[in-house]
């Protein structure tokens, strides 16, 4: 048996100009990723795959810039060579000036740079960057207000206004990205680049990322379609997870069962919390779905692929149970999957 994966040690940089809404926004994303979506799929945690903590000038509590106080488990003494830091926003004004304002910090960045650490800043968060030197003759991105602001100060840093996400330096190891809500962009590319693509698409389907506008229904049929206690059920669940896409699952399950047709669809409802003909579209979708999001096959493919011969009454399910057509769906969440795939170097 393999040993468990070590997980991805995550700093979070706190300090008085920071909101803990972004510090702790970091924090919850890091540590759910591979946990949550076992959580919701399986009705049980995943394994952790990065392990965060909040580290400051000193250890203990901090109060904010919105007035939330912000607890910091680890000095910047005692922190040594975390694999990734990210650093939340500044909330000082455009060109106030930093020098001498954040000396520990930036000589803590510097430090964990030249040991190998992923420095990762969001929205103005990228001026500490600069201020540590670590961008000279590097590209950058910013909040849209800062970018004139470091362009001057900083003038040995090539700012990229137009860009979200930014990766230069040594192995790519400086990200950032710019705006304010940026930090979920990040959190996501850096979950993607540490964990895997897939935690990072399970995070945002989790967390309702982006896309808050179509609600979660694209993501709630997989909380229903946990392995059932009853073995008998079990047992069809684990046989229909690999032959969904066969003609009459149902009545191969019934069969299977070996019960009766009406006490087995009794059972399998009680067991799963729905129907047996919904629980074989629920698989069927989400299959799809993967597809949509990672292939640019026709959309009548992915229908047959699946189980279903009419094209037109799948496109119907799907939108029914989706809340989006199967092309809107491929819009959304496949431009996510290759913005990532886009953004995470190669030998990552």
């Amino acid at each position: 048996m393999a040993a468990p994966i070590a997980p991805v040690s995550v700093s979070i940089l706190a300090f008085p100009e920071a909101t803990a809404s972004v510090v702790y926004g970091y924090y919850d994303l890091f540590l759910g990723a591979g946990r949550d979506w076992g959580v919701a799929v399986h009705g049980r945690p995943g394994p952790s795959l990065m392990r965060a903590s909040v580290v400051a000038r000193a250890a203990g509590p901090i109060g904010a810039a919105n007035g939330v106080t912000i607890h910091a488990q680890q000095s910047l003494a005692e922190c040594r060579s975390p694999q990734v830091v990210c650093v939340p926003e500044i909330a000082v004004p455009p060109g106030e000036p930093l020098a001498g304002r954040f000396d520990a910090e930036v000589d803590w960045l510097r430090r964990c740079y030249a040991e190998g650490s992923i420095l990762a800043a969001s929205c103005s968060g990228a001026m500490l960057l600069a201020e540590a030197g670590v961008l000279d003759g590097q590209e950058a991105t910013t909040h849209w207000a800062y970018c004139e602001v470091l362009a001057k100060q900083y003038p040995a840093v090539k700012v990229r206004p137009r860009r979200t996400l930014v990766l230069a330096g040594d192995g790519q190891r400086l990200v950032m990205a710019g705006g304010g809500t940026s930090w979920l962009d990040l959190a996501l590319y850096l979950i993607a680049r540490s964990a895997g693509i897939e935690h990072a698409m399970n995070a945002a389907r989790i967390n309702l990322i982006d896309w808050h506008d179509i609600g979660q229904q694209p993501f709630a049929s997989l909380a229903r379609s946990r392995q059932a206690e009853d073995a008998v059920i079990a047992r069809c669940q684990t046989w229909i997870a690999d032959h969904y896409h066969e003609a009459a699952p149902v009545a191969a399950m019934v069969r299977l069962s070996g019960l009766a047709e009406r006490s087995f669809k009794r059972r399998f409802e009680q067991a799963t919390g729905m129907p047996p003909l919904q629980y074989v579209h629920t698989l069927r979708l989400e299959e799809a779905k993967q597809m949509l999001e990672a292939t640019d096959a026709a959309i009548e493919a992915i229908a047959n692929e699946v189980g279903y011969e009419d094209a037109g009454f799948f496109s119907r399910l799907f939108r029914r149970s989706v809340n989006l057509t199967p092309a809107q769906y491929r819009r959304r969440f496949g431009a996510m999957r290759r913005a990532l795939q886009a953004g995470t170097p190669a030998d990552c």
